[in-house]
């Protein structure tokens, strides 16, 4: 991705963007590092509905994330990890961006604006966690400034989890 970063929009998850994740995730290349198939629908209605109430306790959440026209292109946000391996207590930065929307920088577009909003909320350094091979997330990271950090055994994978890390505010 060279030159200026395309016009991106993120807002909280409504319950019908549950339906608009699941079209666009629907696509075997795009869950290639998810496990290789779409999930079901009800999997994305519990997330939206999940980002909803985070937002409103915390100020931040996985957010839809619409180009220029409004069209639901996929999420970008924050959340606290959630499984019980890996950076345990820290917020995840993450991003997920439907196949025809690929290499044109939406992903580092949105995921700085994440940056931003996240710094905002007073969380003071986010992690990314990214399968090896994911190329296209690794160059996300980079170009948020994130430092490869740590490595994590994958509970279900025979591959270690890479962890990228961004401190947001210096001091104490």
């Amino acid at each position: 991705m060279n030159g200026p970063l395309p016009a991106v929009r993120l807002r909280v998850p409504t319950h019908e963007d549950a339906v608009a994740w699941h079209r666009v995730f629907d696509d075997p290349e795009v869950m290639d590092f998810y496990g290789g198939k779409a999930a079901a629908l009800s999997v994305y209605e519990e997330l939206t509905a999940r980002q909803r109430r985070h937002d409103a306790e915390h100020g931040f959440c996985l957010w839809t994330m619409l180009d220029a026209d409004g069209e639901v292109i996929g999420f970008t946000g924050a959340q606290p990890w959630r499984p019980d391996w890996g950076p345990v207590g820290e917020t995840e930065i993450g991003w997920r961006l439907g196949r025809k929307h690929w290499g044109k920088g939406y992903a580092t577009a949105a995921a700085r604006e994440t940056l931003g909003r996240v710094r905002a909320a007073g969380i003071r350094e986010v992690v990314a966690v990214v399968r090896p091979g994911n190329e296209r997330s690794i160059a996300v990271t980079r170009r948020l400034g994130m430092r490869p950090a740590e490595t994590y055994p994958h509970p279900t994978l025979d591959e270690p989890a890479l962890c990228f890390r961004l401190r947001l505010h210096h001091g104490q």
